[in-house]
């Protein structure tokens, strides 16, 4: 199996409180660094993100990223583990800018079994084919 995916509850961080939405965790051999996130209202997808699995995985220990997304760890104030995800929009916009926090447990469920697509260190992308499918367009 070269594809694995997880829907999982995320709580939208907004003035009145915490908004629940669903998001589909996505990963796919043939883009073994990336790990895609879709976020939903039913079926339409509100916002997909690409994030790099290794600094999604490093998040839930430390701060990691800068520029668009950031990830850290938080506790609930009953006591969850979750992921702090810092998503910004557009430059000078702060519209597009959220922060979604993610059950620490079903995330890194999602993320061994991206690893036993894929384990760590054993991502390889060929570049030539890469080179090649982009020349061709």
């Amino acid at each position: 199996m070269s594809f694995t995916s997880a829907l999982i509850t995320v709580h939208l961080d907004a003035e009145w409180g915490r908004l629940p939405l669903l998001a589909r965790f996505s990963y796919d051999a043939a883009d073994p660094y990336a790990v895609q996130a879709e976020f939903l209202n039913g079926p339409t997808v509100l916002a997909r993100w690409h994030f790099d699995r290794q600094m999604l995985a490093d998040g839930f220990h430390r701060t990691v990223g800068e520029g668009d997304v950031t990830f850290c760890p938080h506790r609930a104030a009953a006591g969850v583990e979750e992921l702090r995800v810092a998503l910004r929009g557009l430059a000078g916009e702060r519209q597009g800018d959220a922060v979604l926090f993610v059950e620490a447990r079903a995330l890194t469920d999602f993320l061994h079994r991206t690893y036993a697509v894929t384990g760590a260190g054993e991502e390889f992308l060929d570049v030539d084919k890469l080179l090649a499918e982009l020349l061709a367009r």
